[in-house]
């Protein structure tokens, strides 16, 4: 992999996310030497995107999922593929597939989690044998997360050789005070995802936070010890928390197997603890009424599109038909000026086997969905094409357990500082 002639190749450029990870490995090439490319069914609109956000990639590449043979093409030349060519149930699948058989990690931002499942269950075993990194769920679900509770999980080990019972993750977001409408909260990508995960044969699995355990007997455990909560809490100091945004079932699963696989390479028994997390819903105190209905609402939701998702295959066909027909598409979603001016927190608060607790924080810069998923994907693709500067571990696995704790300050370059607080 060391002789390779691109660092990263960004498959996907041209999408909503896509340019903007191109944007940030084009600022970023000028302070390393690094080569990156930009890569899609069509290098000129490539170009044509590119430049009309002032950036000019090193070079572009024509792939396309329906030609595998230009995949492992461009796979070949990279030591990091970001994918960000979704809905990744329809797409990803050939993405991986030309990552194993070139010899190039993979990381991709999704969260449909049926298809990952389904993924690792495939693949698993053959990226192991490549040798290689398979990274999905990397962007805002659930990289910030991931690693913050690994930051607190390998700190509480250290000061008190004790594994962590509960993590609460509190996140808090600050939007600008422009008003804003749908367009530039969420993309259209986002929401079709939502609908190929309904549709998926093992939709079920949807809201399993064991559902990336291989072990069935720690499966269990999982469920048994950490069932997925998503109803309306007050945190220690009186906030109203309703359900992680926009999904809460994307980052329980990945926590877990982090976990999971953690305490296999270490030869230590798997003892899952109990996770929940939640979205602070903003406000003055006077106003909790409005901000718990809010966070019930929330979770009202949440709620149905669970229950829907165990449903028939035949009804959870029909809804998925009609949310593709009625939600927005591909190119729908924040750009520009909706993506400044942002500001978001990710608190966790870990309490150990022994009662021991301590705090990790994380402070971030800019959309959490877009600007800031972009630019730590497009940093953590830089961490992993770097030898060395990551764990040796291949196959599937978690942001966490990709990237590692030892270089988190170079995600500051990113917009993003974690810390343990107390």
């Amino acid at each position: 992999m060391s002789e390779r002639d691109l660092s990263v190749v960004v498959f996907g450029a041209t999408g909503i996310t896509g340019r903007q990870v191109a944007a940030y490995l084009a600022r970023r090439a000028g302070e390393g030497g690094f080569r990156w490319a930009a890569a899609g069914r069509d290098p000129a609109k490539i170009e044509q995107v590119l430049g009309e956000l002032g950036v000019e990639a090193r070079e572009t590449i024509a792939a396309d999922t329906g030609d595998q043979a230009s995949l492992v093409a461009m796979a070949g030349r990279a030591r990091v593929v970001l994918n960000l060519t979704g809905p990744y149930t329809l797409r990803g699948e050939p993405v991986i597939r030309a990552c194993i058989e070139a010899g190039a990690h993979y990381v991709d931002l999704t969260g449909e989690m049926p298809w990952v499942r389904r993924m690792l269950r495939t693949y698993g075993e053959r990226a192991r044998e490549a040798g290689v990194k398979i990274v999905n769920t990397c962007g805002f679900e659930a990289l910030p997360v991931d690693l913050a509770v690994l930051l607190a999980a390998e700190t509480a080990r250290q000061r008190w050789n004790e594994d962590p019972a509960q993590v609460d993750v509190d996140v808090a977001f600050s939007q600008p005070r422009e008003r804003r409408g749908l367009a530039d909260m969420v993309s259209g990508g986002t929401l079709q995802s939502g609908a190929e995960s309904l549709d998926d044969p093992e939709a079920a699995v949807l809201a399993d936070p064991a559902s990336l355990i291989d072990d069935p007997q720690g499966a269990e455990r999982v469920r048994a010890v950490s069932p997925l909560a998503i109803a309306p809490r007050f945190g220690a100091d009186g906030e109203v928390i309703g359900p992680m945004m926009p999904g809460p079932f994307i980052n329980p699963p990945v926590i877990h197997r982090s976990a999971a696989l953690l305490a296999t390479e270490e030869g230590r028994p798997f003892e899952p603890f109990r996770y929940r997390e939640g979205m602070i819903v903003p406000g003055p105190r006077a106003a909790w009424p409005f901000r718990y209905a809010f966070a019930a609402a929330s979770a009202g939701f949440q709620a149905g599109f669970r229950a829907l998702s165990r449903t028939s295959q035949s009804l959870r066909s029909r809804a998925a038909a009609a949310m593709r027909r009625r939600l927005p598409g591909s190119g729908f979603g924040p750009q520009g000026e909706a993506l400044e001016g942002w500001t978001w927190t990710v608190a966790v608060n870990l309490t150990t086997s022994g009662d021991h607790r301590l705090r990790v924080d994380l402070d971030a810069d800019g959309h959490p969905g877009y600007l800031a998923t972009a630019t730590m994907l497009g940093e953590a693709g830089l961490l992993l094409s770097e030898e060395g500067a990551t764990p040796d571990r291949s196959g599937f696995l978690t942001p966490a357990t990709a990237i590692g704790t030892a270089h988190l300050d170079r995600f500051k370059r990113a917009g993003v500082r974690v810390r343990v607080s107390s």
